[in-house]
């Protein structure tokens, strides 16, 4: 995915024709030399965002081909944001933004750096959003789902596992049968392509960037495929681009395996204070004990939902990468088992929660588009099923391997392994996935305790980005890093300012998390509904 040259694959000359006829004389030789003229040159209509956001932000929306090898035909709207910078002097581009998802609106993200983000890099650039093509108020996608479709963590059981083979084949075919010959269109690479739409609009040469999670991928895709464009790329909590995407989601269970070790290890040295077991193995057999309990008979610690033993797992694959949150949560839990009145823990989230609401309308042709509510299913499902065809498309495939990661990965293999819509999906990208191998320099960002995208991801995307550097924050917890006040920041400043990247790759030590701190959470604008797909976040 690199270059001027493959930005517009497959071009046809009856998609150039198609082009003549709407274009004036004058403009024909231009349409000839550049198909994507007519969208390069589109001037947008800022305007304020909303009147519940704050003057500085302001929005539009502009064109992009569906289809880039044919784009004389049908369009998408896409959802622009930016917060300019105030001192012209020493304004050096832009610093285009993305939240991660997919399926994350990226429109309101650049009032939150602008507050965030050290004034030194604000002053250096405009702050630029945009909800990706599918997402949002970007000609947003749907594919009708039921609230009980939107349900997609689901433990193999034998039993069961005949339902799940349904649900996923009818989650793909309600998508295919809603949004047809489109779904193949919204890809990683095609937005990537709208990136580089956008950074011509803008009237900029490169494109400077700040990606967080997924957007790590959708950053490395666009400087393999428009190395050229790409000036200061800082990837914060990165996908390996080598296991995208049904192995982006089995890493889930590969890191929570490590981080339950390290939480037993941590809580028998508290045994005086949590009482959970004076040795490893018995933090772990207190645990297993309450998964078996919870399996004859749900228990409620005083949330108000009560947890199956398949719940309990889930939720502290998650957990376990904050020992303390993990810790007080299985102490509340063996209380509430052992029959004794428990604190009220922070309402948990339903399997199915509420969606993160879409962006307010801001008076362009794409606000006045409703969002679907199972837009960032449908936007998820779209991506990661379209992107890469190694999805397997036998059941019993992944009947199989979810037996075979339960035992391996018993907190949530198989959770992650056990089958997804992608092995029905009829309409995958048209082409294949990016292959990243590159020398564009770039800055990569890492915690050590990543729950979304363990260190060995962020390691994955470091072996194939060869001109980058990366900081480790050794201790590190939770996902996403930069405008956390984090000791990375401090380089990933530098870099944005000055261009230097470290000589060598850093490891830098975290200040211990704050009492009560949970993990997974980020005072960063990375999406985080639990059940689309992740049980924090997803990427």
């Amino acid at each position: 995915m690199r270059s001027r040259r493959i930005a517009v694959p497959f071009l046809a000359a009856t998609a150039v024709a198609s082009l003549v006829p709407a274009l004036a004389p004058a403009a024909t030789a231009t349409a000839a030399e550049n198909p994507l003229a007519r969208f390069e040159e589109q001037k947008p209509s800022w305007k304020r965002c909303s009147k519940d956001m704050p003057a500085t932000l302001q929005c539009a929306t502009i064109k992009v081909p569906l289809d880039y090898s044919r784009p004389g035909g049908k369009t998408l709207d896409l959802a622009i944001s930016r917060v300019k910078t105030s001192t012209k002097k020493e304004r050096r581009g832009v610093l285009l933004t993305n939240p991660g998802g997919p399926g994350g609106t990226g429109v309101e993200m650049p009032t939150f750096l602008a507050s965030e983000l050290p004034k030194s890099v604000t002053a250096k650039y405009d702050l630029i959003g945009f909800d990706p093509r599918g997402v949002g108020q970007s000609s947003p996608v749907s594919c009708g789902l039921k609230t009980s479709e939107r349900n997609w963590e689901r433990p193999y059981k034998a039993a069961t596992f005949a339902k799940d083979v349904k649900w996923a084949k009818t989650v793909a075919e309600k998508c295919d049968a809603k949004q047809g010959d489109k779904l193949r269109h919204i890809t990683t690479r095609n937005t990537a392509r709208d990136m580089d739409v956008i950074r011509a609009v803008l009237g900029e040469k490169k494109i400077s960037y700040l990606g967080y999670s997924y957007g790590t991928y959708l950053g490395a895709v666009y400087t393999q495929m428009f190395p050229k464009r790409a000036d200061r790329f800082v990837l914060d909590s990165s996908v390996d681009p080598d296991r995208v995407w049904r192995g982006m989601i089995q890493v889930w269970a590969e890191g929570a395996e490590p981080a339950f070790a390290n939480w037993t290890k941590w809580t028998a040295k508290r045994h005086s204070e949590y009482k959970l077991g004076r040795t490893p193995e018995a933090v772990g057999k207190t645990f297993w004990d309450l998964v078996a309990q919870a399996d004859r008979k749900p228990i409620d610690d005083g949330s108000g939902v009560p947890m199956n033993g398949d719940d309990i797992r889930m939720y502290m694959r998650g957990m376990v990468f904050n020992a303390e949150w993990a810790a007080n949560t299985v102490k509340d839990l063996k209380k509430a088992a052992e029959g004794k009145k428990t604190t009220p823990a922070p309402r948990r989230e339903s399997t199915t929660p509420e969606r993160t609401p879409a962006p307010p309308a801001f008076g362009s042709t794409a606000a006045k588009v409703k969002v679907p509510s199972d837009n960032q299913d449908a936007s998820f499902w779209t991506v990661v099923c379209g992107d890469t065809r190694a999805w397997p498309t036998n059941p019993e495939q992944y009947r199989r391997d979810a037996i075979k990661d339960k035992k391996k990965y018993p907190l949530y293999g198989d959770f992650a392994s056990n089958i997804k819509p992608c092995a029905f999906w009829k309409k995958q990208g048209s082409e294949p996935a990016t292959v990243i191998d590159n020398k564009v320099g770039a800055l990569l960002l890492q915690n050590e305790w990543d729950s979304q995208t363990p260190l060995v991801s962020g390691q994955g995307l470091r072996k194939h980005l060869k001109g980058s550097k990366m900081v480790t924050v050794a201790g590190g917890i939770g996902h996403g890093i930069y405008g956390s006040k984090s000791c990375a920041d401090k380089t990933a400043t530098a870099y944005l300012t000055t261009g230097k990247l470290p000589a060598k790759d850093i490891t830098c030590k975290a200040k211990p998390p704050a009492e009560g701190s949970r993990s997974g959470t980020s005072p960063l604008p990375i999406p985080t509904p639990r059940g689309v797909p992740g049980m924090v976040s997803r990427f």
